[in-house]
């Protein structure tokens, strides 16, 4: 038997057209991103489009991925910013 490569997961920030930022997980944050430009994945892009991606990050498991991702959603907007502005990619 085989075992299945494990990809590695990411925690990531969305910029919306209004200036917003989304924060999400995904193992494959392009084609996750790729999904919320065509209007699919997450309701928070239905009032307005996701433009960028403006952060990601490399998590050692969804667990991980999932605790950083709660993380990010409390903290305040600017230190969100300072996250994006940081140009953390992959």
């Amino acid at each position: 038997m085989n075992t299945p490569e494990l990809k590695p997961w990411f925690v990531y920030l969305v910029r919306a057209a209004n200036g917003s930022l989304y924060c999400g997980i995904s193992n494959d944050p392009l084609r996750r991103f790729a999904m919320h430009q065509s209007g699919k994945g997450a309701r928070f892009f239905l009032s307005s489009p996701a433009v960028a991606l403006v952060y990601t990050e490399q998590c050692a498991s969804k667990g991980e991925a999932l605790r950083q991702e709660r993380l990010i959603k409390k903290l305040k907007k600017s230190a969100k910013e300072c996250l994006a502005a940081s140009g953390s990619l992959i």
